[in-house]
């Protein structure tokens, strides 16, 4: 475990397909209200949306049966956040270099304009949501009250009180220049080693925000940072840059070391539904670039005991069990489906299709037979899944009729072999 929230824990995970380390974010579906679900949905759909350096990016999301939980898999900062790097100074006695503050705050800065571009403002900018990486360069995270501005200003009052903005204090509509007086505070912050706006209680801290008054940077500090923080704490918000303008100061030149080929799309809107088949099909697809190639020994077809490793879940719940993730009924149907391709060698891409003869019970019973054998793994899916509504339990169960084998034509004038007698034929279907 690297962190905890309220209502998620944050786990180092290692995928088995490519054996890479990711951040997997669970979130107790439990005892959450329906906004709190949505927003965690939400936070779904922004990490998927952007594809920028400075955010961290979306790798894929499931649900957990077992803990009823919404897991989020994400891109793994491995050097903490940016917080316990302020705290780290504080408790040695050391300052934080004027570059590494420009250049970290400048990163943040491309962050909110990928954001800002999809009207996408992130609400709670702070420097516990701000994570490093071992090549020095910093990620924004934490898309949980993110929230996507349909006319351009939001009345929502949420946020961390150190970071919040006066019009967010005064309960005032807000825009995306709320997020740039957050990033005031967070540049400030790693100067001074603490935030610009601290009191005994929430009724001085109100005051000495709606006010902007802080104290001076140390003096080993130029005017230039003490220039920018000015900017961006800016009581009113006419008057502070937007992140493309904060980006573009000749203050930043230096660290625009290449161009950010941005392909951000904001995805549709991922509404709560009422069960969790439903959350699994409706979460976009899984974003990993760095699939490992296939040696010699395993360039074959998967077999089924392939499939059942790569189905074992990442926090290790269920991983000797012989049943697919539960979660990924979908994805286990089309592989069972490429499995009965390959045992019974059915060209289902045949052309000239004949009329099958079904009159011969033997060979209905040959394949039931056959069949039966993976209908315990599906009863096992059942009983995992009694949240299923009763539309959509038939319409899995025909899916996975569906899937028998074509049968083979018989020629009137082919022999036939003698029906089993020993063989019931009361549960045989009615054809």
């Amino acid at each position: 475990m690297i962190g905890e929230g309220a209502y998620s824990i944050v786990y180092k995970v290692k995928r088995i397909e490519d054996n890479s380390e990711y951040a997997l974010k669970k979130v107790n579906l439990t005892n959450l209200s329906d906004k709190e679900k949505q927003n965690a949905l939400n936070e779904v759909r922004i990490l998927a949306s952007i594809k920028n350096p400075y955010i961290i990016s979306y790798k894929e999301a499931f649900i957990d049966v077992n803990s009823n939980s919404l897991c989020i898999v994400m891109e793994l900062a491995d050097n903490g956040d940016l917080l316990q790097s302020i705290q780290k100074c504080a408790k040695s006695n050391t300052t934080m270099s004027e570059n590494d503050i420009l250049k970290i705050t400048f990163q943040i800065a491309s962050g909110l304009k990928a954001l800002h571009d999809l009207k996408i403002f992130h609400r709670d900018l702070k420097s516990a949501n701000v994570f490093l990486q071992s090549n020095g360069d910093v990620k924004l995270g934490d898309m949980n009250v993110s929230k996507v501005a349909k006319k351009g200003l939001l009345y929502t009052q949420t946020g961390t009180p150190y970071y919040a903005s006066p019009e967010v204090w005064k309960d005032l509509p807000y825009d995306q220049k709320s997020d740039i007086w957050s990033l005031g505070c967070v540049t400030y912050e790693m100067a001074a080693l603490k935030p610009p706006f601290r009191a005994e209680d929430m009724e001085g801290l109100y005051k000495k925000v709606i006010r902007g008054l802080y104290p001076k940077l140390p003096s080993q500090y130029s005017q230039d940072l003490q220039n920018v923080i000015r900017m961006m704490l800016q009581v009113q918000t006419n008057l502070r840059p937007t992140s493309y303008a904060l980006t573009e100061l000749p203050y930043f030149n230096r660290f625009k070391t290449h161009i950010i080929d941005d392909q951000s799309k904001l995805l549709n809107t991922i509404i709560f539904p009422k069960n969790q088949i439903s959350i699994a099909n409706m979460l976009p697809k899984a974003n990993y670039n760095n699939h490992k190639f296939k040696t010699e020994a395993n360039q074959h077809s998967d077999t089924q005991e392939t499939i059942q490793r790569h189905r074992q879940t990442t926090l290790g719940a269920g991983s000797h069990q012989s049943s697919p993730n539960p979660t990924r009924i979908s994805q286990y149907l089309a592989e069972q489906e490429m499995l009965l391709k390959q045992q019974y060698s059915v060209n289902y891409a045949t052309k000239n299709k004949k009329t099958h003869n079904y009159s011969d019970r033997n060979v209905i019973a040959k394949i039931l037979l056959e069949y039966q054998k993976e209908v315990p793994i599906y009863k096992q899916i059942k009983q995992r899944n009694r949240r299923l509504s009763q539309e959509e339990t038939p319409y899995l169960y025909q899916r996975r009729i569906s899937q028998l084998p074509a049968l083979e034509e018989h020629s009137p004038n082919q022999k036939r072999h003698p029906r089993n007698q020993s063989m019931p034929t009361s549960n045989l279907p009615i054809i």
